[in-house]
């Protein structure tokens, strides 16, 4: 799925397999087994071009994350607990893109800190899209541990054989 998100855009088998074989020797067969298993289990779609596909993510790494996020979060038997845990483990920036991300879901409010004069400055979605662009892309993890048929929120990184994304 990395590979994927990386681009933001269809996505052939052939270019997944160029790219990954900058860093290690993989066949083509085992590039196209793995998009084929995420398109079944919904993680990408798939448009046919002339005798190959090209696949593109259903949904956005960040909207998998939020949704990692929120499924960890409901299965606490106390979420406030692990919400103030979670916090608590953020460092100083992670708090701040957090404090965006809520003025951005609240709106805008009355008073000094919102204004013209509170110097601070607000943080559109686009404007943290980008922020998020700016990061390194992570290299590959090699994982397994799907199991067949699972659904979105079931770590779509990993595939059969343990090929990572």
């Amino acid at each position: 799925m990395t590979r994927v998100w990386k681009w933001n855009r269809p996505v052939t088998v052939r270019e997944v397999l160029e790219d990954l074989q900058q860093e290690r020797s993989i066949a083509y067969t085992t590039v196209m087994t793995v998009l084929d298993n995420l398109h079944q289990k919904g993680w990408v779609r798939r448009e046919a071009e002339g005798r190959a596909y090209r696949y593109e993510a259903v949904s956005t790494r960040a909207a998998y994350s939020a949704a990692l996020m929120n499924d960890a979060w409901s299965q606490s038997d106390n979420p406030a607990a692990a919400l103030v845990a979670f916090f608590g483990m953020m460092s100083e920036e992670q708090r701040r893109a957090l404090r965006d991300a809520v003025r951005i879901v609240q709106g805008p409010e009355e008073g000094p800190e919102q204004g013209g004069d509170g110097g601070e400055t607000r943080v559109t979605p686009v404007a943290a899209d980008e922020k998020q662009a700016e990061k390194p892309v992570e290299k590959p993890v090699e994982a397994s541990g799907e199991k067949q048929g699972e659904k979105p929120g079931q770590n779509p990184d990993s595939g059969p054989g343990g090929t990572g994304r």
